[in-house]
């Protein structure tokens, strides 16, 4: 019997989206699929079709460029799950378009997925030889699924497998209100998990992301831990677990100051219980609801 499983691949002004996918197609098949990729480009116009075209030419499986425009990264990633879903896609693999995957990657994320619904893989971050060293110490840019211990709740749509056709979430699409945001993705995966999807990690099915130098700042990466805490809320439902996670993310965002003040001239550890603090302050606006920055739609980095 065939598995038909789609990649799913938003892209967005980035003209690596190219090497990603010359990268996807060198990729080992697991036994008995049929592959596809599938690019939604998200720009007002379709300015990566005709890089996607020329890449996708050497590809030895079809490959499908979808224009959905709105600088909206839900939209994109729904038009994927359209496309998935009218191909009858028995499962879908997502990637972001700087990311590189490995030989091996599709086969050791489908492996993953034996007894589970989904499977998330490991991203690891390249940065290069001039990266402030406490940027690749601290490796903020990297994900590590199987950090998460055997329950695993949500991730994010980097790198990451789900069965799809006949399972009881097809229906489901990402939040179009946090299409600009971001935490689109943790909110996904947390809404399927209620529905009774069960995910396991993946740490073999490796793909490499570039960190350019915009990202290699505080200022990133303390909007990015932000913004990670602001989506974090989702986790409390009730008006006692809100209220609980208030009382810790304050006081734990007290802690991380303290902390910050008592490392001294050690930039490592002071920037890295900044970026812990900005983690919890997120939250704690989360949960007063104050409104979140943009993060996507804007010329990407």
């Amino acid at each position: 019997m065939t598995t038909k499983i789609d990649i799913l691949m938003c892209t967005f002004r980035r003209p690596e989206v190219g090497e990603a996918i010359t990268a996807i197609g060198k990729i080992d098949r697991p036994a008995n699929s049929e592959l596809r990729l599938v690019i939604a480009d998200n720009d007002d116009t379709d300015s990566a079709r005709a890089v996607v075209e020329q890449a996708a030419a050497s590809l030895p499986f079809p490959c499908l460029y979808i224009h959905a425009p709105a600088r909206n990264i839900s939209l994109a990633r729904n038009a994927c799950l359209d496309a998935a879903s009218a191909r009858g896609a028995d499962w879908i693999a997502s990637l972001d378009d700087d990311e590189t995957v490995s030989r091996e990657w599709l086969v050791e994320l489908m492996k993953a997925t034996s007894g589970h619904d989904g499977s998330f893989g490991k991203v690891l971050a390249v940065y290069p030889q001039e990266a402030p060293e406490w940027v690749k110490v601290l490796d903020f840019h990297s994900s590590h699924p199987e950090h998460l211990g055997r329950h695993i709740r949500t991730g994010n749509s980097g790198n990451v497998a789900l069965r799809w056709h006949g399972a009881p979430w097809q229906g489901q699409r990402y939040d179009l209100a946090r299409g600009t945001t971001g935490g689109e993705d943790t909110e996904f995966f947390l809404r399927l998990h209620g529905m009774g999807a069960r995910f396991s990690a993946a740490p073999l099915a490796v793909v490499t992301e570039p960190v350019p130098t915009g990202r290699q700042t505080l200022d990133w990466l303390g909007e990015r831990r932000y913004r990670m805490g602001q989506t974090h809320i989702i986790n409390a439902q009730t008006a006692v677990a809100r209220a609980r996670l208030m009382v810790t993310a304050r006081a734990k965002a007290a802690y991380c100051r303290l902390r910050e003040h008592l490392s001294g001239s050690d930039e490592t550890q002071r920037n890295f219980w900044y970026l812990r603090g900005q983690l919890h302050r997120g939250v704690v606006a989360g949960l007063l609801d104050k409104p979140q920055a943009q993060l996507y739609g804007r010329d990407p980095v």
